[in-house]
């Protein structure tokens, strides 16, 4: 994994020797994996890995993306060829829909291309049948974005904010190489999209949404564009999150500058997910039509507990059980 030494992945190109212990901003060596998942809704295989380039103040998933300063424990470097072999026996367990790719989160994955390459060659040498997808904040280098468009299937970018101030303030980080890599995306791999997202912060980024929809539009109208309610996290924890309406009123002013594509979900306590919806309706008849039998199945399901009704004396996924690995601090 050569890419960790001297280290020039994302655009802090801090320069230092990875695999030698030596850290940079991310302050991670090689990838270590937080935890997997089945996701119905994304029909993918989620690996979710440990350390961020950016230092956000609402990010929901500090005590991954800002490992190892939570202390917490997750499972460590797992070998490509091991993650492959786990994949294809999830995969090969789930009863949702059928799984098309392996993706990879965080954090921001950027960070670990070197092993999300590896993997992607294990999964051609294992047969898998599936792609890779790739999530990240796209504070890349040229040449890492331009590897990740080559091999990666299905990417999602997050442009967090537009004005240099802004993301500045709430990423740590420069936007410039952000909008920078969003252009060469649209333009080198426009097929690739799944989708680009902001979350919307009340009286932070939801003054920006407009002028990130102009800048994606002036690229291309089509490309879908997502908008993500904030849910009060981390540092932001006190902060509100913002109205249905607000969020309505955004995604119209979004197509009024010229997107064609604009939707936004959010994280709001009266209603129940939409993945997790999608799997009660799916289990009805597995629990006889008790549907509060079938709703709260429906959260085990979407971590990829396979067993329905739950029964876990049969489960062939008993000695991993990834319906204890949603808040993964103790798994593999």
């Amino acid at each position: 994994m050569e890419g960790y030494r001297s280290c020039r992945l994302c655009e802090w190109q801090c320069g230092v020797d990875r695999l030698q212990g030596e850290t940079g901003v991310c302050r991670v060596g090689q990838a270590e994996v937080a935890a997997t998942m089945c996701s119905a809704s994304l029909r993918s295989y989620i690996v979710t890995l440990a350390g961020c380039c950016y230092r956000c103040l609402h990010c929901n998933a500090y005590r991954i993306s800002q490992y190892p300063d939570p202390g917490w424990y997750y499972a460590g470097y797992v070998p490509p060829a091991v993650l492959v072999a786990d994949a294809k026996e999830r995969i090969t367990a789930f009863e949702g829909p059928s799984i098309h790719t392996i993706s990879f989160t965080g954090g921001d994955p950027i960070i670990h291309l070197p092993y999300i390459r590896e993997v992607a060659c294990e999964v051609d040498r294992q047969e898998l049948g599936c792609g890779i997808g790739l999530s990240t904040g796209g504070f890349a280098t040229q040449e890492t974005m331009a590897e990740t468009v080559r091999f990666c299937d299905v990417i999602t970018l997050e442009i967090k904010a537009y004005s240099d101030g802004l993301h500045r303030a709430l990423t740590g980080a420069p936007v410039a190489p952000v909008l920078r890599n969003a252009e060469y995306l649209v333009h080198e791999g426009r097929e690739k999209i799944r989708v680009l997202r902001t979350v919307v912060i009340p009286g932070m980024t939801d003054g920006e949404v407009v002028a990130i929809a102009e800048f994606i539009a002036s690229l291309d109208a089509t490309v879908p564009y997502r908008l993500i309610g904030f849910r009060p996290n981390n540092v932001l924890y006190y902060h509100p999150g913002p109205s249905r309406d607000e969020m309505e009123r955004l995604c119209e002013m979004c197509r009024e500058a010229g997107l064609s594509d604009v939707a936004w979900s959010g994280y709001y306590p009266e209603s129940v997910p939409d993945e997790v919806a999608i799997e009660a309706a799916r289990l009805r008849d597995a629990y006889g039509g008790d549907d509060a039998a079938a709703l709260t199945a429906g959260y085990a399901a979407v971590t990829g507990c396979p067993t329905h009704p739950r029964n876990c004396g049969t489960c062939p996924l008993r000695d991993c059980c990834p319906a204890t690995l949603r808040e993964p601090w103790r798994g593999r």
